[in-house]
């Protein structure tokens, strides 16, 4: 048994390759609260991720009982980006409820994300019964949408 305790969740975290475009869609589109944009201690932001070099930039949005957080890396020079597809381990998306999935899926498209397949319904468990898309940007966040 561990000798701490989950006290709760506090954010979900995403690298972003610009922060401006990415607080447009959530913050202005979405219509969530975000924060100011903060740089945060380079010397920090290495002994926190184990990149070195590592200059970031942070902002976080506040959903309907979750936060998120997005990074912009200034450097160092070599990042890459990281495009995985559902079935690769590692791979992860977020999962927003929605009162009108294709209006969501117009919406997320007039920001660069674009559908990774069509608008089906749940066959089984919590969702069952309802429409489900998951929709992509090219930064590889992926956003499931589901209406009830």
């Amino acid at each position: 048994m561990a000798r701490f305790r989950v006290l709760g969740t506090n954010h979900t975290s995403f690298t972003v390759t610009s922060l401006d475009q990415t607080l447009a869609f959530f913050r202005d589109e979405l219509g969530f609260r975000a924060t100011e944009k903060m740089v945060r201690d380079p010397n920090m932001a290495e002994n926190v991720t184990g990149v070195k070099g590592a200059q970031i930039t942070v902002a976080f949005v506040d959903v309907p009982g979750h936060r998120l957080e997005f990074i912009e890396y200034a450097s160092p020079g070599d990042r890459a980006k990281v495009i995985g597809r559902p079935c690769d381990a590692g791979f992860a998306h977020i999962a927003f409820d929605v009162d009108d999935i294709d209006a969501a899926l117009a919406s997320s498209r007039s920001h660069g994300f674009k559908p990774l397949g069509s608008i089906q319904v749940s066959d089984k468990g919590p969702n069952k019964g309802r429409k489900i898309v998951y929709t992509t940007n090219a930064d590889g966040i992926t956003i499931e949408f589901i209406q009830p």
